[in-house]
């Protein structure tokens, strides 16, 4: 069986330089800040408690209307969802589907006058939570259409015919899906190759999709594709909505995952597929930054059901530990075991927190949540892998063993190792660990780049940087004095936080961390300018740090928020002070890997791997995969498959 050439690739596929890719992203950018942001605060080193305390609530109608949903919902989920099915077939029924469009999950953040729901973003994310406990592949299923497929950028883009037309569709009959990934473009969209050439009153599609989540069974699609530059077209990636059942638009296969075996995502080929110019989203050049700000609060939906996630294995820990025993007494009560429980019941509630801020604030519209948004998406999925990860060593070689296998031999069915491969990929979908690190970094550094960006750009002239360098002055004039003492040195300071248990320290912590993060994050642009970008460990490390302060600001004011409305407020003290004793010890170790680690020892090592010099070290091994081509070839063309499409009627 011989390889396919590594050269073989669309002749259409744009080449680009490393500068022009970071362009293309910076220009998706938001690049204003039109309103206050608590986290981006936390970044520069200024803790505005104020803009996150009291706990936002909300309106009276909205609980009522959510409640009501919920209560549905979840018993819809009891009495319709077979989760093992699912897991054994992977394949959603048709009939749950059907039976969730009839009960309106569909429209769930679609307004009512376009027949949907019009659940606020707080009671979306309680659904997911709720929906995806009892199977993730339908919450991701949910999820896509709304955070991320057609009905959230219409809700910001959209002209009103389009919504007229969309919406409706989206809120009760059609699933739709988000088309942006090809096979050799993830987190790089610059290289985009799918292209959408002008032709009479509209679009020509030609290109490859990969990694379609709904795309096999999806009604109507947002594709991100490539308008060449030319008379009447600024060009560029632009979005449009298009028909699934569109000549030309064949679903090419039916990808198969480690998790989430019910999801219906595909490789998805456009050949000569029209689409008309009133179904493009936004300005050509748009498509970019609408996916970008799609996300903004698109990325709380995989959140909140890690905090699904989240409960899920503290019930089992805590009925399991409890009925386990070993040496005379529970496994819960030997501290090794113990402490992985006290891990997941804090940071469950701190997660939970974190979500429900962030998607109130999301609702009230006052705050901007971008940086909020990323820290949720980023600190639950790498947190709800870890609780599923003790959980499953809780749990032993049962944690191991399938939930079939434990119902054939009589025990209880727990999909432990099931909840392990679900929860996986939340650390790559949405913009993987590592992309998020980056972007999250680059918000958090927006105020530096936009004084003394010039200044460390090796290609300004010389009056270019002197002239950044007179207004970096003013800044960090004014800026770094503030960096030196704050509230948090002063002992009665948070004093309302005080209730038995003391979080007022807690919160104290966060104001003096938030100081210390702005400065090494100013010493470290002082010490390699315009190589900053470079040091992807570094910023790594500074974005966790302030994930971990703003979780724990989310944890404390929660906390006193259901002291304050009588609902188990004692208990929330004593999770809220265990998850920012556990958080405080996250953080200095952080602190201390800033400078004291092997980051330069790691390059070096990476450079001789790749060129080959420990080849050495590889043998005495079989390798079991075959030898086909490292990225599939999508050159665009007619499709020679069978169209996988499915759609569910």
């Amino acid at each position: 069986m011989s390889a396919a050439p590594e050269t073989s690739r669309s002749p259409s596929r744009p080449t680009v330089t490393e500068r022009e890719a970071r362009q293309v992203a910076e220009a998706a950018r938001e690049q204003g800040w039109r309103k206050p942001s608590f986290a981006k605060e936390l970044f520069l080193g200024r803790f505005r408690l104020d803009l996150i305390h009291p706990h936002p609530l909300p309106a009276d109608e909205h609980v009522q209307r959510g409640e009501e949903f919920l209560a549905k919902l979840r018993d819809f989920c009891e009495t319709k969802i077979d989760a093992a099915r699912i897991e054994r077939d992977a394949l959603i029924p048709d009939e749950v589907i059907t039976g969730l469009k009839e009960l309106g999950a569909l429209g769930m953040k679609i307004d009512t006058k376009y027949g949907g729901l019009g659940l606020t973003q707080v009671y979306y994310n309680k659904a997911l939570a709720l929906v995806g406990s009892a199977s993730p592949a339908i919450g991701a299923l949910l999820s896509a259409h709304q955070s991320i497929g057609v009905p959230q950028p219409l809700k910001i883009f959209g002209t009103r015919e389009q919504k007229e037309t969309f919406l409706p569709r989206c809120a009760r009959t059609d699933i739709s899906a988000f088309l942006l990934t090809e096979p050799d473009v993830g987190s790089d969209p610059a290289r985009l190759a799918t292209t959408a050439v002008p032709e009479g009153d509209g679009y020509v599609l030609d290109g490859v999709k990969l990694w379609t989540t709904n795309g096999v069974v999806a009604d109507l699609l947002v594709v991100m594709a490539r308008v060449p530059k030319s008379e009447g077209h600024r060009g560029g990636i632009t979005a449009f909505v298009v028909e699934a059942a569109s000549e030309g638009v064949t679903v090419e296969n039916r990808n198969a995952f480690m998790g989430l075996r019910g999801l219906e995502n595909g490789v998805t080929r456009f050949h000569r597929v029209r689409v008309p110019a009133a179904h493009r989203i936004g300005e050509e050049g748009q498509g970019l930054k609408i996916a970008l700000t799609t996300l903004n609060t698109g990325r709380l939906s995989l959140p909140a059901m890690c905090v699904g996630s989240g409960k899920w294995c503290l019930k089992i820990a805590r009925e399991w530990s409890g009925a386990r025993e070993q040496w005379g007494r529970p496994v819960a009560l030997h501290e090794a075991v113990g402490s992985k429980i006290a891990f997941i019941a804090a940071t469950t509630f701190a997660l939970e927190a974190v979500v429900d801020l962030s998607s109130q604030m999301a609702d009230e519209d006052r705050n901007d949540i971008r940086i909020e948004a990323a820290l949720a998406k980023l600190y639950g999925s790498e947190m709800a892998w870890l609780m599923a990860d003790e959980l499953v060593q809780i749990r032993g070689g049962r944690g191991f063993e399938t939930a079939d296998s434990l119902r054939a031999r009589g025990e209880r069915a727990v999909p432990a190792e099931q909840m392990l491969r679900d929860l996986r990929i939340n650390r790559i979908f949405e913009g993987s660990t590592e992309i998020m690190h980056l972007l999250i970094a680059r918000e958090a550094v927006d105020a530096h780049l936009s004084v003394a960006g010039d200044l460390i750009d090796p290609e300004k002239s010389l009056g270019d940087k002197a002239k950044a360098g007179a207004g970096a002055g003013v800044f960090y004039a004014k800026w770094l004095p503030r960096l030196v003492a704050g509230r948090g040195q002063l002992p009665g300071t948070y004093g309302e936080f005080r209730h038995g248990i003391d979080l007022s320290p807690h919160l104290r912590y966060v104001e003096r961390t938030s100081r210390k993060l702005a400065r090494s994050t100013f010493y470290a642009m002082s010490r390699w300018q315009g190589r900053m970008e470079t040091k992807q460990g570094f910023l790594g490390r500074i974005v966790d740090i302030g994930a971990e302060l703003f979780a724990m600001s989310a944890a404390c004011v929660r906390a006193e928020l259901l002291r304050g409305r009588g609902e188990n407020g004692r208990e929330a003290y004593q999770l809220a002070d265990a998850f920012c004793r556990q958080a405080r010890i996250r953080v200095e170790e952080l602190f201390t890997r800033l400078w004291s680690n092997t980051d330069d020892q790691d390059r070096k090592v990476v450079k001789n791997v790749l060129s080959g010099t420990y080849a050495w070290l590889e043998q005495g091994i079989i390798d079991p995969s075959d030898d086909g081509p490292w990225i599939a070839d999508a050159t665009p063309g007619p499709s020679e498959h069978q169209n996988a499409h499915r759609p569910i009627r």
